[in-house]
């Protein structure tokens, strides 16, 4: 019934078509301008984590903003008259741009151990290093001995500086209840587009001051905007690269220009196509889908050369029938298989919803609408476009047998039982390395050494207290009350104009609970700079003349403290309205064993079991948190989509073959293709990231293509032959070719993301590579010695 109406309609109408197909290629081409890139941090986190929301409670809380880092290290000593007047220079400069809200450096710290004149004197008009009477060795050597500021503005060797460079709050998407979302999406793209200019901005200013000594720019907000930059880097190189390819292949294949245009033609259409669908659905893509165009254009093209090789076949075999003929043959047996291997790589695509985390469930759907776009365009601009040309163009000069298959084929035939022995040994060391997969995310490893983002990130470890914030909030009992001070010794006091009880808040209890927790986190390896109330009390007690301020004169020195500083260094630590108190922490993200997950199960613990905290009394908090429950997540929904991946693929082939032992022999090859590739990227020991993760579930749906062609063909085959030796031969010298040369496509097509700066790309592009090698040799082997073992038919 479908054969028929399929004829009418698109084989014996190609004008029309052609015309059609145009049309829907100028629209979407048109929405195409709408196609947006996004690789916000937001893009790398789980809907609805609870995590998210409680660190956005904290940040309104403690008032943090949002800033970049500079790392400054000067040529010359850094208290010298030309790195101070350098660096103030380069301060003002920043501190122009529009966008800065504030700058604070190195010149910027009170100096409270100036002066022997009394406290509350030195806390009113305090010195910093750029006021002329200042002592300056004195005042460096304050900062280097600073609990707050060492490890922190300053390296511990003094020879570099940090620079916080704050950035004025967007208040355009405070108000954004009333918006539609068209409207929030365009205040986004207008603020990163802002946020790209800043960085530029930044950039030049830099650049002015590169012969003053080693200057690195750091941050979220830059990491965020060179992730950008490599993304739209990613998608040009990749689709130029895969294109360029793809034309050698078909060269190298047909060796006559109309089968390189016609599926060129397809690929074309369809990735442009589906660039516009992107566009009018406002779907953007990210880190993880930018080579989702790559891709497209990879399985397009797979698509056609099986059309193309089998159209040609027919076109040999029967010599004396019209194209269209042919082409309806061509048409009518490449139809169910071709459509089975949309829908088994649909299966894996669709896989990824699964995985909860927004840009891997946008990359599944993108690939799903991709597919079955690249399918509806093979199956119309290809025998529209061949139904233009004179026969005599089209076919090309006889054959001869590929050498690789016929090598294959014959392995097959008289190498089973090596076959099967290599199959075992693969499978057993499949398993030991499964079994050593770790996730990790390391931001700092996901960028190439010669980056600026690395170079920046790793001196900013190294040198100035880690990079990855972690907060771990304090809650303290409602109840609380001083204990070891007599409610008396209050009294003198109350003549005092503060009549709140702020002052009061300040019991010995807190004061030793924050301390412990301080100085537990200052001695784990993996944490560089740790600040916290704790610290100002230490500054405070070394001001003091290192006598211990009791917890009376704690509060009396906060209610006597000017609101400025009040503001700068108490406030983003301790709340007394919410009775609790923050620690903040950074971690040193390029030590080489970090192991995010085991640190914060570590730490939970210890809190519990070794400070005696209640598990009430404390909540980590932050980006490691975020970060580290993505990957968590990611690993378990990975496990759970493979399961999903099988079944229904397996479910597809019984739909398809309607025999159970022919279903299990197609899908075998592929499964063990995908899980040896888990297994090598386990035995290298490389932690899997966002990008890797998904490469068995993709690897799965692409290479089990190859399994329905043969399988298809060798049924048809051993009907007409009805033997399965010389049924062999002849697939492996028909369909076999058409499998090695997708398959080639596929793998150097992969092997382009070589030229990534994003680490997990190369990855991505390397091991997904392996795998469809592996898959093509164990479908052109193990699937047929599978065959001639089992005799299914």
């Amino acid at each position: 019934m479908f054969a028929p109406l399929y004829q009418n309609t698109i084989l014996k109408n190609p004008k029309s078509i052609f015309i059609l197909l145009i049309l829907i290629l100028i629209s979407f081409g048109y929405y195409s301008k709408d196609f947006r890139l996004d690789a916000s941090s937001e893009t790398l986190l789980i809907e609805g984590d609870p995590d998210l929301e409680y660190l956005r409670e904290i940040t309104d809380r403690y008032g943090s903003k949002e800033f970049l880092v500079l790392t400054y290290t000067p040529n010359e000593p850094m208290v010298s008259d030309t790195s101070i007047n350098n660096l103030l220079s380069l301060k003002y400069k920043i501190q122009s741009l529009d966008w800065v809200h504030s700058v604070i450096t190195l010149l910027d710290i009170p100096l409270l151990n100036n002066s022997d004149a009394p406290l509350q004197e030195r806390l009113e008009g305090f010195k910093t290093l750029k006021d002329e009477e200042v002592d300056r060795e004195r005042g460096f050597k304050e900062i280097l001995d600073s609990p707050v500021f060492r490890n922190f503005v300053i390296s511990i060797n003094g020879k570099t500086s940090g620079i916080i460079v704050n950035i004025k709050r967007n208040t355009e998407l405070e108000n954004i209840e009333n918006k539609t979302s068209r409207e929030i999406e365009e205040i986004k793209d207008k603020i990163k587009k802002q946020n790209h200019q800043n960085i530029l901005e930044i950039r030049e200013v830099i650049k002015s001051y590169e012969n003053v000594g080693k200057i690195y720019l750091g941050g979220i907000p830059m990491i965020a905007d060179d992730m950008m930059t490599f993304i739209k880097s990613d998608i040009i190189v990749f689709g130029i690269g895969v294109l360029l390819f793809i034309i050698a292949t078909l060269w190298f294949v047909f060796r006559k220009l109309i089968w390189i245009i016609v599926p060129i033609s397809s690929c074309f259409f369809s990735v442009l196509i589906m660039t516009g669908l992107l566009g009018l659905l406002g779907w953007k893509v990210t880190v993880i889908s930018s080579n989702f165009i790559a891709l497209m254009l990879i399985l397009t093209m797979a698509m056609n050369i099986h059309m193309s090789t089998r159209f040609l076949q027919l076109r040999k075999e029967f010599e004396n029938k019209s194209s269209f003929e042919i082409l309806s043959l061509t048409t009518g047996k490449m139809f169910w298989p071709i459509l089975y291997t949309v829908l088994t790589t649909v299966c894996a695509f669709l896989s990824l919803i699964f995985s909860g985390i927004k840009p891997i469930i946008d990359f599944g759907w993108m690939m799903t609408f991709g597919l079955i776009t690249s399918f509806l365009i093979t199956f119309t601009l290809l025998p529209t476009l061949l139904n233009f040309v004179p026969s005599k163009n089209i076919s090309i000069k006889e054959e001869k047998d590929s050498k690789i298959t016929n090598a294959l084929g014959r392995l097959s035939l008289n190498n089973k039982n090596s076959i099967f022995g290599v199959t075992i040994a693969v499978i057993i060391l499949s398993i030991f390395g499964i079994s050593k997969l770790e996730v990790e995310n390391s931001f700092i490893n996901y960028f190439d050494k010669d980056t600026e983002i690395y170079k920046g990130m790793k001196l900013i470890d190294e040198e100035l207290g880690g990079t990855t914030p972690l907060e771990v909030i304090i809650k303290f009992p409602d109840n609380e009350v001083s204990e070891n001070e007599d409610e008396d010794d209050f009294e003198d006091w109350e003549d005092e104009e503060v009549g709140n009880n702020e002052k009061y808040w300040f019991t010995k209890d807190k004061i030793d609970k924050i301390k412990s927790v301080h100085n537990y986190l200052d001695n784990l390896p993996e944490i560089g700079k740790v600040l916290s109330f704790s610290s100002i009390i230490e500054v405070a007690t070394q001001l003091n003349n290192n006598k211990p301020l009791g917890s009376l004169e704690m509060g009396v020195l906060y209610s006597k403290i000017p609101e400025n500083i009040k503001t700068e260094i108490i406030d983003p630590y301790i709340s007394i309205e919410d009775n609790e108190a923050r620690i903040n922490l950074r971690i040193i993200d390029s030590q080489k064993d970090l192991r995010r997950n085991d640190l914060i199960n570590q730490i939970n613990y210890d809190l519990e079991n070794k400070l005696g905290l209640d598990k009430s009394e404390f909540k980590l908090a932050g980006v490691l948190i975020l970060f580290n429950n993505l990957l968590q997540s990611l690993f378990k929904s990975q496990i759970l989509t493979l399961g999903l991946v099988m079944i229904g693929i397996f479910g597809m082939f019984l739909v398809l073959f309607r025999n159970i032992k022919l279903s299990l022999i197609g899908v075998v090859p592929n499964f063990i293709a995908a899980f040896f590739i888990l297994g090598i990227i386990g035995l290298l020991e490389i932690p899997l990231d966002m990008m890797t993760i998904t490469i068995a579930a993709i690897t799965i749906g692409i290479a089990v293509d190859n399994s329905i062609h043969y399988i298809y063909r060798f049924k048809e085959e051993y009907q007409k032959i009805q033997n399965y030796d010389e049924t062999l031969k002849t697939c492996h010298s028909t369909v076999g070719v058409a499998i090695l040369n997708t398959s080639i496509t596929i793998v150097f097509g992969f092997s382009i993301l070589v030229l990534s700066k994003f680490i997990p790309t190369i990855y991505f592009g390397v091991f997904t590579g392996i795998a469809m090698l592996l898959a093509m040799i164990s479908v052109l082997t193990l699937l047929p010695s599978l065959i001639l073992k089992i005799r299914p038919f």
